[in-house]
């Protein structure tokens, strides 16, 4: 899933894809460079961001997902508007990627009901501007709440009328967690596969990355973290995790290759 983010304060690429040809023309790109599909979002979900109008979201995301829908793509929209989700599947997105599950606006399950598209739910507590004040899990630990919040998320999207079969669940890296709340959660994929949904994970260029790469206790720049990423990237692939969401598409790619290459499967062909 090759992220295109049509806003002008995104963590990592904030304002370099933020007019409709540039995001359609890194669009183009990223299919190119070998991305299954494309996720389109026009609100940054950074710590600390404030939310555009619906208004400004609409103007961003839905030209550009009409324009590489229209032109074969397969595209998701990233938001968690009911408003905006119905627009973009008119313009043709297959996917709507809702980082709140639901939660901030409860109208986009039956959006997504009265469709056929897939849904991703995200593991969310609160907006961007408030989230690091949620990163406590005691007493349970962030495995067992983030799968018990999911879980709950996974029985409102099937109540709305969303069939199981449709839903992707993410746990939420950096959403309202610490860095050592991310890697407790990507060592336990497994448990999180037990609700019984494909899993969506998005690790690209986020800030416990630069954490565990620290210089002397300053974070290593965003631009700086893709050789971790792709690591990651193939020990999630070997884990058989179903959908990775990547700003580098190019090197996710290769860290693919690499897996398939050293799979069993793959061995005459070597």
């Amino acid at each position: 899933m090759g992220i295109v983010n049509v806003t002008p304060d995104s963590f990592s690429d904030g304002g370099q894809h933020d007019t409709t040809e540039s995001a359609v023309r890194h669009g183009r790109l990223l299919l190119a460079q070998g991305a299954d599909l494309v996720d389109i979002g026009g609100e940054s979900t950074r710590p600390g961001a404030t939310r555009p109008l619906v208004a400004e979201e609409l103007d961003r995301v839905v030209p550009v997902i009409r324009e590489l829908a229209g032109e074969g793509a397969l595209v998701s929209v990233d938001t968690m508007r009911a408003e905006v989700a119905e627009a973009a599947l008119d313009a043709g997105a297959r996917i709507v990627n809702d980082v709140s599950g639901g939660l901030a606006d409860p109208r986009i399950l039956d959006v997504v009901a009265g469709s056929d598209a897939t849904y991703v739910a995200m593991h969310w507590r609160a907006h961007a501007d408030r989230m690091r004040d949620f990163a406590d899990y005691e007493p349970d630990g962030v495995v067992e709440s983030v799968r018990r919040e999911l879980g709950e998320r996974l029985d409102a999207a099937e109540a709305a009328g969303i069939p199981r079969e449709r839903i992707v669940l993410d746990p939420g890296l950096g959403f309202a967690k610490r860095p050592h709340h991310n890697w407790e959660l990507l060592a336990a994929l497994d448990v999180l596969a037990g609700l019984g949904c494909p899993l969506l994970v998005g690790a690209s260029r986020k800030s416990f990355l630069g954490s565990l790469l620290a210089d002397e206790g300053s974070p290593r720049p965003v631009d700086e973290r893709e050789h971790a990423h792709a690591a990651l990237v193939a020990l999630l692939a070997a884990r058989g995790v179903d959908y990775l969401r990547v700003h580098d598409v190019r090197a996710t790619r290769d860290a693919l290759a690499v897996v398939a290459a050293m799979s069993p499967d793959e061995g005459e062909e070597r």
